[in-house]
């Protein structure tokens, strides 16, 4: 378990405090019309104009896989007539070894998601019977009778067929767990690595919340912050009404003026220590359910990651079908942006926002993994493409991330400012972290989850199936299947208040974990 902190302090931490707020104060300093870029209010600078998606390779490789698919459905060609008869000939088969890794019970203690040879389920501190999952080994040499043009079927692989409710995942809120999430910033020397990497600072937030006189939460409220030279910030609120301004991240400075639905402006000063400060508003005009859902999948379709996109094929129908069920009505839109890397047989392939569903559908299993061969890879373009599609202002934004490996160095910055540019435009964007994921991917993806009011969500070996994934630098989390949690995951966004699983949904729990927060036995110091 990582150092932590204790309880008495984690609820002054985040019990967030209403700010020094002077009530009903005069108008904030005039706009200033040129701001500068280094300025107070900070803004994110313009995002660079993609050209035209080049898929044409892509639609021949495609033409290329279902001709191979054709041949090798298709029968081998008899064999021609000659006197005398020739004996039959044996129809081409192949021979494989399937090896069987044996799997061995063994008394392990679980510290994270990772565990070789076993699955463990631990609750409440306490370790159950583990239960041990076989591994099978990659086929052995084949070999092949073929006669001349013949291909060979695709080798088996030892992995359950594709559908939904297999996967297992768990999450982590770093804006609940702001010391953790501090610890884990300061203890990084990825920023010395890579200079652009964001540094975002969860312990001092400056949260605005709207309600409505029956203190229900207002949705897709504007919120107006100025800073003392004049430059502003506008959000508009979450589905729990809330905004959350970062003083270091937008550059607040030591007092602002906050007005929210067009109420009256109030001072504000910025605490210089860390804690959570608090405005509240309360507006004449009565609070609306969310009606609308805009769900944006990014996705890297580079070649490590074939199971997650198999896999992600099934779970996407699961997921709609259960937000329908829990929203009843609930107008529902669904878009992709599928990327690679420079080099491949495409940079980014991109399916805007729309209320066809099963067109949606048939996009993603249009899509299979291939290409890549470095580590990083193209997201800062596909986080591009996101932020440039038609958001509805009026809809609940959430984009699914689902990747395993960072951007290029050089490109951190930009993939930083595009986070930054779906932020203004309210998307919630949910990492969801595949194999692979290292220590620079998982920092960029929880600061994007943080900055966006979101969560960072991770695969888990639980399930035994694909390729081994990384134990994340978290201190206690929950690991279900990842349909429910994500779909929990969406749906607290669109209910506005936090939804946690059931007792009967929990397949391990890692640390002390309790309603999204990290409980660390008390005395304990984190290390400057």
């Amino acid at each position: 378990m990582r150092k932590g902190y204790s309880l008495l302090a984690m609820i002054a931490v985040l019990g967030q405090v209403p700010a020094s707020v002077a009530p009903l104060s005069a108008a904030p300093p005039s706009q200033a019309r040129r701001p500068s870029p280094q300025g107070l209010c900070r803004t994110p600078t313009a995002l660079p104009v993609l050209g035209a998606e080049q898929v044409q390779q892509q639609d021949q490789r495609d033409e290329r896989r279902r001709s191979d698919r054709a041949v090798m459905s298709a029968p081998p060609p008899p064999p021609p007539m000659a006197p005398p008869p020739p004996m039959a000939m044996p129809a081409p088969t192949t021979s494989i070894d399937m090896a069987e890794a044996d799997s061995a019970a063994s008394d392990v203690v679980v510290t994270g998601s990772r565990i070789d040879g076993a699955v463990s389920k631990e609750s409440s501190g306490a370790v159950s019977t583990d239960e041990t999952v076989a591994a099978a080994a990659p086929p052995a040499a084949t070999a092949d009778r073929a006669m001349p043009g013949y291909l060979p079927p695709p080798r088996p692989y030892p992995r359950p067929r594709p559908q939904s409710g297999l996967l297992t995942a768990g999450e982590h809120d770093d804006l609940l767990n702001p010391e953790l999430y501090a610890d884990y910033v300061r203890k990084s020397d990825l920023a010395q690595q890579v200079p652009d990497l964001p540094r975002l600072d969860t312990a001092r937030v400056l949260t605005v919340t709207v309600k409505d006189r029956a203190g229900r939460p207002v949705p897709f409220a504007a919120v107006e912050l100025a800073c003392a030279d004049g430059s502003r910030l506008n959000l508009k609120t979450m589905a729990d009404g809330t905004v959350a301004f970062f003083p270091n991240m937008d550059r607040l400075g030591n007092k602002v003026w906050v007005r929210a639905a067009a109420a009256d402006w109030r001072e504000v000063s910025i605490a210089s220590g860390q804690g959570g400060q608090r405005v509240d508003f309360t507006v004449s005009s009565q609070a609306q359910q969310v009606r609308k859902l805009d769900l944006m999948l990014a996705i890297d379709t580079t070649g490590s990651m074939g199971d997650e996109i198999r896999y992600l094929q099934s779970e996407l129908q699961s997921i709609v079908g259960a937000i329908r069920q829990r929203h009843q009505g609930i107008d529902l839109r669904v878009g992709f942006v599928f990327y690679r890397d420079e080099g491949d047989d495409y940079v980014t392939s991109t399916f805007p926002l729309t209320a066809d569903v099963a067109a949606g559908q048939r996009e993603l299993a249009r899509h299979y993994a291939g290409g890549g061969g470095d580590y990083p890879e193209a997201m800062e373009q596909a986080l591009i493409r996101a932020a440039g599609q038609a958001w509805r202002p009026d809809a609940v934004k959430t984009m699914l991330l689902v990747a395993d490996a960072p951007p290029h160095d050089d490109k951190f910055g930009l993939a930083w400012r595009a986070a930054e540019h779906l932020r203004a435009k309210r998307v919630h964007i949910v990492p969801v972290a595949a194999s692979g994921v290292a220590d620079k991917a998982e920092y960029a993806m929880r600061a994007m989850a943080a900055a966006t009011q979101s969560r960072y969500t991770f695969l888990t070996d639980d399930s035994g199936i694909g390729n081994a994934h990384a134990k994340p630098a978290i201190d206690c989390y929950l690991v279900t299947r990842l349909d429910t949690l994500l779909r929990r995951v969406i749906d607290s966004q669109l209910s506005g208040r936090r939804i946690e699983p059931g007792e009967q949904e929990v397949i391990r729990t890692v640390g002390q974990y309790e309603n999204g927060r990290c409980i660390i036995p008390p005395g304990h110091r984190f290390e400057q």
